[in-house]
């Protein structure tokens, strides 16, 4: 199959969901108790499956037509518009954001109309189901609201699991995906940077400040080198060599990317409260996004090489563990401690993986040198 790049048009649609990865850290940042959690990943789940909508079915077909930018750019508006309701979301803006998502399905169905049985899928549900839940929500109030929102998204999420055999038709190109997933991570871990930087830019810059800026920016770039040093490569090898790509790419990326752009998420809105006040004990809220966030972006990595290659990670595993017991300690403690404390945790990790990762590849080589001999001798 020849390689099939992302379109100028698919990464001018990601510019879309910049604001709104922005949007569900304000929603977060101002609702951070377990209800607010919930209600934040219940508005995200949307956004975030709109954008996986949009990236397969521009993986499974030609989109660098007029017609398919055009309804690139119509999913894109309707992004926008959940984006803007997503601060009154469960406010006075519920509606606009149900039927924001039920326009964007609708385009989507419209895109990809010409496959056969397309209402038998996901494609399908989005339309039929999930969608006229979304926007029965946006008119209903309080707890029936977030319920009809919950109901729509583990609907849109059950769909390829439920239609999986009806996938195993479609030819998927396997450098694509891993590449667009990549690129939305990395949309995440740019909201960190605004975390990490917008607190403090209008202020007086204080050594503290500066410091907690720098150790912040430090465990971002941790989170990077753990994906893009050691993981993305792998994945994009799974997806290769899976004897099933419709269920690699389902487990791997379209339900293993949303737990882990979740969890930078959560950390970046955890920097938001931190950087600004070094000297402060950051409080049981904070700390939970923060190191929570951390945990879960950790555990997340066990969960795709498990379904990758039937493996857990150690050394990631490990640090997630060590990181949960840490996160009591620290709610007590001066913000740059605890910010600290997460940092040496990260940076050791990627070092002890690095070590390890050269270790290995040493004792590869040295096996092929002693085979090659070998035959040699023979």
């Amino acid at each position: 199959m020849d390689e099939k790049r992302v379109t100028w048009a698919e990464l001018y649609f990601d510019l879309v969901f910049v604001f709104a990865v922005t949007q569900v850290s304000q929603l977060l940042h101002h609702h951070h108790d377990w209800a607010g959690t919930g209600r934040a990943l219940v508005a995200f789940a949307p956004v975030y499956w709109c954008w996986v909508g949009t990236t397969v079915q521009a993986n499974v077909r030609d989109v660098d037509t007029p017609r398919d930018r055009i309804g690139i750019f119509g999913v894109g508006l309707c992004g926008l518009f959940m984006a803007l309701a997503l601060p009154g979301a469960y406010g006075a803006r519920g509606l606009l954001f149900g039927a924001g998502y039920w326009a964007a399905r609708l385009v989507l169905l419209w895109l990809v109309r010409g496959i056969r049985r397309v209402w038998l899928g996901p494609y399908g549900v989005g339309v039929a189901v999930s969608g006229p839940l979304m926007l029965l929500g946006g008119m209903a109030d309080g707890p029936a609201r977030t319920a009809l929102w919950a109901a729509g998204a583990a609907c849109d999420l059950a769909a390829p699991l439920v239609f999986r055999r009806r996938l195993a038709a479609v030819t998927y190109h396997p450098g694509h995906l891993p590449e667009r997933f990549g690129l939305f991570l990395l949309v995440a871990l740019g909201e960190s940077i605004v975390g990490i930087g917008g607190p403090v830019a209008g202020s007086d810059l204080h050594t503290g400040q500066l410091l907690s800026v720098a150790v912040a920016f430090v465990i971002s770039c941790a989170l990077w080198w753990l994906y893009f040093g050691f993981a993305s490569d792998a994945m994009r090898f799974a997806v290769e060599t899976a004897a099933s790509r419709r269920d690699m790419i389902r487990r791997v990326f379209s339900y293993g990317h949303l737990l882990l752009i979740a969890g930078v998420i959560a950390v970046a809105v955890g920097f938001g409260e931190t950087v600004a006040e070094p000297g402060h004990a950051l409080g049981l809220g904070t700390v939970a996004l923060l190191y929570g966030g951390c945990v879960l972006y950790l555990l997340s990595f066990s969960y795709t090489r498990w379904m990758m290659f039937g493996k857990v990670s150690p050394t990631r595993l490990g640090a997630a563990g060590l990181v949960l017991v840490l996160l009591p300690l620290m709610p007590h403690l001066p913000a740059l401690t605890a910010l600290t404390v997460l940092a040496v945790v990260l940076v050791g990790l990627n070092a002890v993986e690095h070590v390890r990762v050269r270790r290995d590849r040493a004792r590869a080589g040295a096996e092929t040198a002693a085979e090659s001999e070998a035959a040699l001798q023979v």
